[in-house]
This record gives C-alpha cells, structure tokens and sequence, in this order.
C-alpha cells in the first residue's frame, strides 16, 4: 500500500489536505483543529459494527465494515477529490495536490480501508500512527509543562480583552480563553458568540495555541475562573494559573459602565434579560426587578450597577486568595503606556 505511517511529529510537518476518517459523532467531540470530516461510516454505521465487534467478534466486524465501505466508494472519492480542490485553491499549493494527510481512531481499520481507496486514484496518503488517541494523549500531557505565565486580572469591564489584543497585536505570547471558548466567562458570556467547541475539542485548540509558544518566555493569560461556560481549563494548566503572577488592573467604575454598555447595549432586551435570570439567585430579588425593569426602559447604567454590586463582591472575595498580585492603575493612560506598565511589571 501506498502510504506510510508517521509519528505525531512528522505528522504536523507534513504538508497536504487533512482528513479525520472518524464518525461525525467522534469528530464533533474532538478532532485535531483544521482537519476535515469524511467518515466511512455515519454514526448508526458505527454503532452497527461496534455492536458486531462485541456479539460476533472482530472479524465479522470487519467484514460488515468492508461491505459498508464498498458502497461508499464512489461517494468517498468524490467527496475527497471536491475538498482536496477546495484545498488546493485555498493554501495555492499544487505541487501537494496528490498528498493526504489522514487519521481514524487508533490508525486501525479505517486508516487502513481509505489508505486502498486512496492508492487506486493515484493519491500519496500519510497515516497518523497511533490515530487520534495518540494525538489526545500528546495534548493531555502537553499541559504538564511548566511555563512562565503572567495573568491580567481585573473587574468585569476593565477592558482586560482589549488589553490581551493589544499585546497580541504586538507579538507578545497571548492566550485568549474566551476566544477559544467562544465565551465570555459571565452569565452574559455567550450573548453574540458562536456555540461553544465539547471541552476535549476546547482542550485540542489550548494545547496547538501553547504549542506555539516558547515556555521561557511569557504567556498572557486572562485571570478566569475554572469554568468558562461549557468548557473547563485543564487541571494542570488552571494549578499553573492559580500560582502565577497577577497583574490587576484598576480602571474608574464609569469607564467600566461604559465599556459594558458598549458591549452588552446591542443584544436584545429578551437575551439580557434571561441572562440577569440566570445569576437571579445570587442578586436577590430586588437586584434582579431593578436590572430587568432597566434593561426593558434601555437604562442600561442601572443595569450595570445592579449587575456590578454581584460581580464586584463575588471578584474581591476571590482576589483575597491571591498573594502575587502586582496593581496597576490604568485611569487616563493610553495604550501604549498600558502595554509598557505591563510588560514591564511581567519581567
């Protein structure tokens, strides 16, 4: 057969269109970042033939498999031949137009099927040994890494995401949670982003961002809770993050107000609304009446002191716990003068 298994490492190097061969289901649960979809076998295929494995034993498996896979052949070269194009036009890159990069689940059967389909239409197919868990394990262990992180902390509204992108703009090493995430961390987190990635898929894309990175140099990190929405900062990383140095950034409670009604004043009055729910508990009763009569009225200063009064209380309580926090107070400083206090104060 006309392809060859590599290492993880290889793997990355490798230019060509790459393909997960897994079940839809699999691949929405994690999948290494910027691969592509096309399964041999939909999800009820591959609970059919995991259900023949268990009964009936490996081999009847195995046929039933192939007998699937024979059906599909057509629809499995034209699907790879039309993204393999889509590739080709997108990265510019010809001279890979015969090369494929591929993986199943542990580089079994699969791999193996596609790696004949992909030989009979003239393909060079390279295999991922080991399949997609070799790849989880290498992301698991990944964040057992010791690195020099700097969090930038602050209360709700300090700016502390403008801040990151600013120092990103500048080639700083940035780590952007809630990017990741496509969550804001608050009840009102997920107010204009797109549905947020399983929390192994969260973890996929955190450990390719880190890969990145030298691990002498600095990491900017946000200051986050464990929990951002759905998705969970491994627990090797979120130790590492507890014990770092914290930058915590002090700005007037007005500027505050009108970074998050700059944010928030754009989102329907019925989805701010049920967000004010959703922490209604913890505001109290009159907390919560005040906030949602001031969104219905478009008051959105009242909304936000209702709001704060929690927040603010609840972020005091956790900063108490922390002892490496450095201030630095960014009221009527410039960008650069931000990004020069902090850079300085993170060496």
């Amino acid at each position: 057969m006309n392809f060859k298994k590599t290492t993880l490492k290889e793997f990355r190097n490798l230019k060509g269109l790459l393909i997960d061969l897994r079940s839809p289901d699999e691949y929405y649960k994690g999948h290494m970042p910027n691969s592509i979809n096309i399964p041999l076998f939909n999800n009820d295929e591959r609970a059919f033939i995991g259900k023949k494995y268990k009964n009936a034993g490996r081999d009847k498996a195995v046929f039933e498999g192939l007998k699937i896979v024979e059906k599909k052949f057509d629809q499995l070269i034209g699907d790879i031949v039309s993204e393999n194009k889509k590739y080709i036009n997108k990265t510019k890159s010809p001279l890979m137009s015969s090369q494929l990069k591929f993986y199943c689940a542990r580089g079994g059967m699969r791999s193996i099927s596609i790696s004949w389909l992909l030989e009979k239409i003239g393909y060079k197919s390279f295999k991922l040994e080991g399949g997609y868990k070799s790849y989880r394990n290498w992301v698991l262990n990944s964040f057992q890494d010791d690195r020099n992180i700097t969090l930038i902390g602050g209360k709700t509204g300090t700016g502390k995401t403008k801040i990151l992108n600013n120092l990103m703009s500048l080639n700083y090493q940035v780590i952007d949670l809630e990017a990741l995430a496509n969550h804001r961390g608050s009840s009102f987190g997920g107010l204009g982003m797109n549905c947020q990635p399983s929390n192994e898929q969260f973890e996929n894309l955190l450990a390719e961002k880190l890969l990145r990175f030298s691990k002498s140099k600095t990491i900017y990190i946000e200051a986050e809770s464990a929990n951002i929405g759905s998705c969970r900062i491994p627990n090797e990383l979120f130790k590492q993050m507890k014990n770092a140095k914290r930058i915590e950034i002090i700005q007037s409670k007005k500027n505050r107000i009108s970074e998050l009604i700059s944010t928030y004043s754009v989102f329907p009055d019925n989805e701010l609304k049920n967000s004010v729910k959703k922490i209604s508990k913890r505001l109290g009763p009159q907390r919560t009446k005040k906030a949602i009569e001031a969104i219905g009225s478009k008051n959105w200063e009242d909304v936000c002191n209702a709001v704060l009064e929690y927040y603010d209380k609840c972020y005091d309580y956790e900063l108490a716990n922390n002892i490496k926090v450095s201030i630095i107070d960014i009221r009527d400083k410039k960008e650069k003068e931000i990004i020069e206090l902090i850079t300085k104060e993170a060496n």
